[in-house]
Protein backbone atom coordinates (compact mmCIF):
# COMPACT_ATOMS: atom_id res chain seq x y z
CA UNK A 1 0.00 0.00 0.00
CA UNK A 2 1.34 3.56 -0.71
CA UNK A 3 1.29 6.18 1.94
CA UNK A 4 -2.24 7.12 1.88
CA UNK A 5 -3.62 10.54 2.26
CA UNK A 6 -5.88 10.34 4.79
CA UNK A 7 -6.19 8.27 8.10
CA UNK A 8 -9.82 7.68 7.55
CA UNK A 9 -11.75 7.59 4.33
CA UNK A 10 -15.64 7.48 4.60
CA UNK A 11 -18.37 6.64 1.92
CA UNK A 12 -22.06 6.99 3.18
CA UNK A 13 -24.88 9.82 3.68
CA UNK A 14 -25.27 13.11 4.45
CA UNK A 15 -28.80 14.65 5.82
CA UNK A 16 -30.14 17.40 7.71
CA UNK A 17 -31.26 15.92 10.77
CA UNK A 18 -34.91 17.61 11.52
CA UNK A 19 -35.13 16.68 15.37
CA UNK A 20 -38.18 17.02 18.07
CA UNK A 21 -38.12 15.81 21.05
CA UNK A 22 -41.35 14.67 22.91
CA UNK A 23 -42.10 12.96 26.52
CA UNK A 24 -42.42 9.52 24.68
CA UNK A 25 -42.44 8.56 21.24
CA UNK A 26 -46.01 7.78 19.47
CA UNK A 27 -47.52 4.43 18.88
CA UNK A 28 -48.97 3.43 15.51
CA UNK A 29 -51.54 5.95 14.30
CA UNK A 30 -50.74 8.37 17.44
CA UNK A 31 -50.32 12.52 18.03
CA UNK A 32 -47.98 13.11 21.07
CA UNK A 33 -47.01 16.79 21.53
CA UNK A 34 -43.21 17.53 21.45
CA UNK A 35 -41.03 20.23 23.55
CA UNK A 36 -38.14 21.06 21.35
CA UNK A 37 -37.58 21.62 17.72
CA UNK A 38 -34.04 21.76 16.42
CA UNK A 39 -32.41 21.45 12.85
CA UNK A 40 -28.61 19.83 12.85
CA UNK A 41 -26.85 18.49 9.97
CA UNK A 42 -26.05 14.50 10.17
CA UNK A 43 -26.54 11.04 8.00
CA UNK A 44 -24.39 8.35 9.42
CA UNK A 45 -21.60 9.27 6.75
CA UNK A 46 -21.56 12.43 7.97
CA UNK A 47 -21.83 12.18 11.95
CA UNK A 48 -19.24 9.00 11.42
CA UNK A 49 -16.45 10.83 9.52
CA UNK A 50 -17.23 14.15 12.11
CA UNK A 51 -16.75 11.38 14.59
CA UNK A 52 -13.54 10.14 13.17
CA UNK A 53 -11.81 13.56 12.86
CA UNK A 54 -12.85 14.71 16.25
CA UNK A 55 -11.01 11.77 17.62
CA UNK A 56 -7.96 12.69 15.64
CA UNK A 57 -7.96 11.33 11.99
CA UNK A 58 -7.05 13.06 9.04
CA UNK A 59 -10.43 12.40 7.05
CA UNK A 60 -11.95 12.27 3.78
CA UNK A 61 -16.00 12.07 3.00
CA UNK A 62 -17.27 10.95 -0.25
CA UNK A 63 -21.63 11.37 -0.71
CA UNK A 64 -23.76 13.57 -2.54
CA UNK A 65 -25.77 16.74 -1.81
CA UNK A 66 -28.24 18.79 -3.13
CA UNK A 67 -27.80 21.74 -5.21
CA UNK A 68 -30.21 23.63 -2.12
CA UNK A 69 -29.47 25.50 1.58
CA UNK A 70 -29.30 22.31 3.34
CA UNK A 71 -26.44 21.09 0.73
CA UNK A 72 -24.91 24.01 1.59
CA UNK A 73 -25.24 23.78 5.22
CA UNK A 74 -23.66 20.18 5.09
CA UNK A 75 -20.67 21.42 3.28
CA UNK A 76 -19.84 24.12 5.71
CA UNK A 77 -19.96 21.34 8.29
CA UNK A 78 -17.69 19.58 6.59
CA UNK A 79 -15.52 22.31 5.93
CA UNK A 80 -15.30 23.42 9.85
CA UNK A 81 -14.48 19.74 11.03
CA UNK A 82 -11.23 20.60 8.36
CA UNK A 83 -12.51 17.10 6.71
CA UNK A 84 -11.64 16.80 2.65
CA UNK A 85 -14.40 17.33 0.33
CA UNK A 86 -13.09 16.69 -2.98
CA UNK A 87 -15.05 13.34 -3.71
CA UNK A 88 -18.28 14.82 -2.08
CA UNK A 89 -21.02 15.38 -5.48
CA UNK A 90 -23.55 18.47 -5.49
CA UNK A 91 -26.23 17.62 -7.57
CA UNK A 92 -29.32 19.52 -9.27
CA UNK A 93 -33.00 18.99 -9.18
CA UNK A 94 -32.16 16.19 -6.07
CA UNK A 95 -33.17 17.70 -2.90
CA UNK A 96 -30.49 17.10 0.05
CA UNK A 97 -30.68 13.89 2.34
CA UNK A 98 -33.34 14.75 5.09
CA UNK A 99 -33.61 12.51 8.55
CA UNK A 100 -37.11 13.02 10.84
CA UNK A 101 -36.07 12.50 14.33
CA UNK A 102 -38.14 11.90 17.01
CA UNK A 103 -36.47 11.71 20.76
CA UNK A 104 -38.09 10.99 24.13
CA UNK A 105 -37.77 11.72 27.46
CA UNK A 106 -35.55 8.21 28.19
CA UNK A 107 -33.19 9.28 25.67
CA UNK A 108 -34.77 6.67 23.11
CA UNK A 109 -35.09 8.12 19.10
CA UNK A 110 -37.30 7.28 16.35
CA UNK A 111 -36.04 7.87 12.88
CA UNK A 112 -37.41 7.99 9.18
CA UNK A 113 -34.73 8.59 6.50
CA UNK A 114 -35.80 10.30 3.41
CA UNK A 115 -32.43 9.74 1.15
CA UNK A 116 -32.46 12.63 -1.66
CA UNK A 117 -29.25 12.95 -3.02
CA UNK A 118 -27.85 10.36 -1.06
CA UNK A 119 -29.42 7.41 -2.78
CA UNK A 120 -28.03 9.02 -6.62
CA UNK A 121 -24.70 7.89 -5.14
CA UNK A 122 -22.46 5.62 -7.85
CA UNK A 123 -19.82 3.14 -7.79
CA UNK A 124 -17.84 5.12 -10.26
CA UNK A 125 -18.08 8.16 -7.70
CA UNK A 126 -16.40 6.61 -4.87
CA UNK A 127 -13.46 4.45 -6.58
CA UNK A 128 -11.29 7.76 -6.85
CA UNK A 129 -11.00 7.97 -3.03
CA UNK A 130 -12.12 4.57 -1.39
CA UNK A 131 -8.45 3.87 -1.79
CA UNK A 132 -6.55 6.76 0.07
CA UNK A 133 -6.89 6.01 3.47
CA UNK A 134 -5.55 4.01 5.82
CA UNK A 135 -8.94 2.39 6.81
CA UNK A 136 -12.22 2.78 4.84
CA UNK A 137 -15.66 3.05 6.71
CA UNK A 138 -18.86 2.62 4.88
CA UNK A 139 -22.93 2.21 5.98
CA UNK A 140 -25.87 1.16 3.98
CA UNK A 141 -27.44 4.65 3.48
CA UNK A 142 -26.19 4.88 -0.12
CA UNK A 143 -26.64 2.43 -3.14
CA UNK A 144 -25.29 -0.79 -2.40
CA UNK A 145 -23.52 -0.72 -5.63
CA UNK A 146 -21.84 2.13 -4.18
CA UNK A 147 -20.60 0.22 -1.03
CA UNK A 148 -19.55 -2.38 -2.65
CA UNK A 149 -16.88 -0.50 -5.00
CA UNK A 150 -15.68 1.53 -2.14
CA UNK A 151 -15.18 -1.92 -0.25
CA UNK A 152 -13.29 -3.32 -3.17
CA UNK A 153 -11.01 -0.48 -3.93
CA UNK A 154 -10.06 -0.26 -0.43
CA UNK A 155 -9.02 -3.58 -0.20
CA UNK A 156 -7.25 -4.01 -3.59
CA UNK A 157 -5.31 -0.68 -1.85
CA UNK A 158 -4.68 -2.52 1.86
CA UNK A 159 -6.74 -0.81 3.57
CA UNK A 160 -8.73 -1.55 6.98
CA UNK A 161 -12.33 -2.39 5.85
CA UNK A 162 -15.16 -1.36 8.18
CA UNK A 163 -18.39 -1.55 7.62
CA UNK A 164 -21.84 -0.39 9.91
CA UNK A 165 -24.49 -2.20 7.96
CA UNK A 166 -27.53 0.69 8.73
CA UNK A 167 -29.68 0.09 7.87
CA UNK A 168 -30.02 -3.98 8.04
CA UNK A 169 -30.33 -5.21 4.64
CA UNK A 170 -29.46 -8.65 3.20
CA UNK A 171 -25.88 -8.78 2.26
CA UNK A 172 -23.69 -10.86 -0.12
CA UNK A 173 -21.41 -13.22 0.94
CA UNK A 174 -18.58 -11.65 -1.63
CA UNK A 175 -19.10 -8.25 0.26
CA UNK A 176 -19.01 -9.45 3.22
CA UNK A 177 -16.06 -11.12 2.54
CA UNK A 178 -14.49 -7.73 1.91
CA UNK A 179 -14.77 -6.53 5.52
CA UNK A 180 -12.23 -6.93 7.82
CA UNK A 181 -14.67 -5.34 10.70
CA UNK A 182 -18.73 -5.34 10.89
CA UNK A 183 -20.35 -3.26 13.33
CA UNK A 184 -23.82 -3.45 13.90
CA UNK A 185 -26.18 -2.90 16.90
CA UNK A 186 -28.17 -5.60 18.04
CA UNK A 187 -31.08 -5.17 15.80
CA UNK A 188 -28.94 -5.65 12.88
CA UNK A 189 -27.06 -8.21 13.97
CA UNK A 190 -30.31 -10.34 14.36
CA UNK A 191 -31.56 -9.32 11.24
CA UNK A 192 -28.54 -10.69 9.46
CA UNK A 193 -28.47 -14.11 11.08
CA UNK A 194 -26.27 -13.11 14.26
CA UNK A 195 -21.91 -12.98 14.56
CA UNK A 196 -21.44 -16.50 13.65
CA UNK A 197 -23.57 -16.25 10.65
CA UNK A 198 -21.29 -12.89 9.58
CA UNK A 199 -18.08 -14.60 10.22
CA UNK A 200 -19.07 -18.15 8.25
CA UNK A 201 -19.62 -15.16 5.28
CA UNK A 202 -16.03 -13.85 5.69
CA UNK A 203 -15.84 -11.13 8.00
CA UNK A 204 -12.85 -11.04 9.50
CA UNK A 205 -14.26 -9.56 13.02
CA UNK A 206 -17.91 -8.29 14.16
CA UNK A 207 -18.37 -6.18 16.98
CA UNK A 208 -22.15 -5.33 18.34
CA UNK A 209 -22.75 -2.74 20.17
CA UNK A 210 -25.63 -2.99 22.88
CA UNK A 211 -26.46 0.39 24.14
CA UNK A 212 -26.17 0.60 28.04
CA UNK A 213 -24.82 -3.07 28.30
CA UNK A 214 -21.39 -2.46 26.22
CA UNK A 215 -20.09 -3.76 22.88
CA UNK A 216 -18.88 -7.11 22.34
CA UNK A 217 -16.09 -8.02 19.55
CA UNK A 218 -16.51 -11.47 18.09
CA UNK A 219 -13.79 -13.29 16.25
CA UNK A 220 -13.37 -16.44 14.40
CA UNK A 221 -12.42 -19.32 16.81
CA UNK A 222 -11.82 -16.55 19.61
CA UNK A 223 -13.55 -16.07 22.87
CA UNK A 224 -15.85 -13.04 22.46
CA UNK A 225 -14.61 -9.99 24.71
CA UNK A 226 -17.09 -7.52 25.96
CA UNK A 227 -16.34 -4.10 26.93
CA UNK A 228 -18.96 -2.45 29.16
CA UNK A 229 -20.32 0.71 28.75
CA UNK A 230 -18.85 3.84 30.03
CA UNK A 231 -21.52 5.19 32.82
CA UNK A 232 -22.80 9.06 31.61
CA UNK A 233 -25.90 10.33 32.49
CA UNK A 234 -28.13 9.98 28.71
CA UNK A 235 -29.85 12.23 27.36
CA UNK A 236 -30.24 11.48 23.38
CA UNK A 237 -28.67 8.32 22.19
CA UNK A 238 -29.02 9.91 18.41
CA UNK A 239 -25.45 9.31 16.39
CA UNK A 240 -24.28 7.36 19.60
CA UNK A 241 -23.89 4.92 17.27
CA UNK A 242 -22.10 6.72 14.53
CA UNK A 243 -19.72 7.88 17.41
CA UNK A 244 -18.81 4.54 17.93
CA UNK A 245 -18.35 3.52 14.69
CA UNK A 246 -15.90 6.84 13.45
CA UNK A 247 -13.77 6.98 17.17
CA UNK A 248 -13.29 2.84 15.67
CA UNK A 249 -11.98 3.48 12.50
CA UNK A 250 -9.62 6.52 14.13
CA UNK A 251 -8.77 4.30 16.50
CA UNK A 252 -7.67 1.75 13.93
CA UNK A 253 -5.84 4.22 11.95
CA UNK A 254 -3.80 4.80 14.59
CA UNK A 255 -2.30 1.18 15.04
CA UNK A 256 -4.90 0.06 17.73
CA UNK A 257 -5.36 -3.22 18.03
CA UNK A 258 -9.20 -4.80 18.24
CA UNK A 259 -9.52 -4.81 22.08
CA UNK A 260 -8.37 -0.95 22.45
CA UNK A 261 -10.12 0.26 19.66
CA UNK A 262 -13.12 -1.03 20.84
CA UNK A 263 -12.78 0.43 24.26
CA UNK A 264 -12.07 3.79 22.67
CA UNK A 265 -15.27 3.49 20.42
CA UNK A 266 -16.87 2.46 23.65
CA UNK A 267 -16.17 5.98 25.11
CA UNK A 268 -16.87 7.97 22.68
CA UNK A 269 -20.22 6.36 21.95
CA UNK A 270 -20.99 6.91 25.82
CA UNK A 271 -20.06 10.85 25.64
CA UNK A 272 -22.53 10.95 22.35
CA UNK A 273 -25.45 10.28 24.47
CA UNK A 274 -24.59 13.27 27.20
CA UNK A 275 -25.52 15.74 24.67
CA UNK A 276 -28.73 16.38 21.72
CA UNK A 277 -28.41 15.70 18.31
CA UNK A 278 -25.37 14.27 16.41
CA UNK A 279 -23.10 16.12 14.60
CA UNK A 280 -22.93 18.49 18.34
CA UNK A 281 -22.62 15.15 20.44
CA UNK A 282 -20.10 14.06 19.28
CA UNK A 283 -16.87 14.17 21.45
CA UNK A 284 -13.43 15.69 20.85
CA UNK A 285 -10.01 13.17 21.66
CA UNK A 286 -9.30 14.72 25.29
CA UNK A 287 -12.87 14.36 25.83
CA UNK A 288 -12.63 10.35 25.27
CA UNK A 289 -9.45 10.04 26.32
CA UNK A 290 -10.62 11.49 30.22
CA UNK A 291 -13.39 9.61 30.06
CA UNK A 292 -11.10 6.64 29.81
CA UNK A 293 -9.08 7.33 32.27
CA UNK A 294 -11.87 8.57 35.12
CA UNK A 295 -13.30 5.44 34.56
CA UNK A 296 -10.54 3.39 34.17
Amino acid sequence: MTTPLFDVCVVGSANVDLVATTDRLPGPGETVLGFTYAEHAGGKGLNQVVAASRAGARCAFVGAVGDDDAGRQLVATLSAESIDQSALRTLENIPTGRALIGVSAQAENSIIVVPGANGALTANDVRAMADSARVLLVQLEVPVPAVHAALLAARAAGAITILNPAPAAVLRGDMLALCDVVIPNEHEAEILGGSDHLLALGARAVVITMGARGARLCTPGGPDITVPAFAVDAVDSTAAGDAFCGAFAAALSRGSDLTNALRFASAAGALATTHAGAVPSLPGLEDIEALIASQG
